[in-house]
């Protein structure tokens, strides 16, 4: 299932037909010890890079749990696999609900739950531990593109459809608890850390504020010339990272407060194409670092500060759809319309 990659090089054998002087052997020897250890590891992953194979279509999202050890991936084929990181990385489970792609997930905050939404207009919600569905969000008259779980409090999500709304829910009540009404489709949401705002993004190329308090949209973030496919809240919560089709990345300063031009950095080089698809973004967790999907098959992560690419990682056939940070190590996880993901480590 899980193809490590193989290491030809470093497995060779140092030919010992040849008598050699005594001075001449401890060279040799020491030779092969730096040939079996190859380059310096910085995570323990089982081999520097990892592919794991066991989708059957386009792989659209794809998150690592909270603790570190399991990582959960989905796609067009309705079927969310859990794996393990470590060790071979295998496909652990296999969670079956979905009638249509699942087009983002989430773990909540302590990972014992996950959310998926899926073009079949409902956001399911599962017992990570047990992988049984323990609620089905239903409300949404088209495609759900996006969800989102409170950081903290009570268990609230958010959702954005294709039917130009962003929903509130409380998941222990059975129908949504409020609607914002956008005019157009909504492809990306997420809270602020507190979880008393909701942030949308889609067609109409802004990103919206809405008040749960006063059950209202306070303001829009203008900048994006395109469609926005992916929003991330920085580890804080003071940052929002956003993807657009305009081939732009940009963070926000979503502070009450800030300056009206909230716009404070623009980061280049990954690309959207034809294709269309809504390619996310993520933080690392101590927000050094961003990375973002991009539709030339290539991973990109930069430096927050600098806004340099760090890493254009190769690998993948198709578009990359989400790229995330291990909540621990310095790895990244990549999801690709190649129906394959990557793990691989970054120093």
């Amino acid at each position: 299932m899980i193809e490590p990659k193989k290491r030809g090089a470093d497995m060779a054998l140092v030919p010992a037909a040849v008598k050699r002087p005594r001075s001449e052997l401890v060279a040799a020897a020491q030779n092969q010890q730096i040939a079996t250890m190859g380059p310096p590891r910085s995570s323990s992953l089982q081999a520097p890079i990892m592919l794991l194979s066991g989708h059957e279509g386009e792989v659209y999202c794809c998150k690592f749990h909270p603790n570190g050890a399991m990582l959960a991936s989905a796609g067009y084929d309705r079927l969310i696999l859990l794996w393990s990181v470590y060790g071979d990385c295998e496909n652990f489970a296999t969670l079956k609900g979905h009638s249509g792609a699942v087009m983002e997930l989430h773990y909540n905050t302590d990972g014992s739950l996950l959310y998926s939404a899926s073009t079949d207009k409902t956001v399911c919600v599962w017992d990570s531990e047990t992988g049984e569905r323990v609620k089905r969000l239903k409300g949404h008259t088209s495609f759900v593109n996006s969800c989102f779980p409170a950081r903290r409090g009570p268990q609230l999500a958010c959702t954005g459809s294709d039917d130009g709304t962003v929903k509130l829910w409380d998941i222990r009540k059975k129908a949504s608890v409020h609607t914002f009404q956008n005019t157009y489709q909504v492809l990306s949401v997420t809270f602020n850390d507190t979880s008393d705002q909701i942030i949308s993004g889609g067609i109409d190329n802004d990103i919206k504020v809405w008040d749960l308090r006063q059950n209202k949209l306070i303001y829009s973030m203008q900048g994006h010339g395109d469609s926005v496919t992916g929003l991330s809240l920085s580890s804080e919560g003071s940052y929002l990272l956003s993807n657009s089709m305009d081939n732009s990345v940009r963070v926000w300063d979503i502070r009450p407060f800030a300056p009206k031009e909230r716009c404070v950095k623009i980061f280049q080089g990954n690309v959207h194409n034809f294709e269309k698809n809504l390619l996310r973004c993520s933080w690392s967790s101590d927000g050094s670092k961003i990375a973002a999907g991009s539709a030339d098959r290539f991973v990109y992560v930069w430096d927050t500060t600098s806004r340099r690419i760090l890493y254009k990682l190769p690998g993948h056939a198709g578009s990359v759809n989400e790229v995330a940070f291990h909540p621990e190590e310095p790895i990244v996880l990549s999801g690709s319309s190649d129906k394959r993901l990557y793990m691989g480590e970054i120093q």
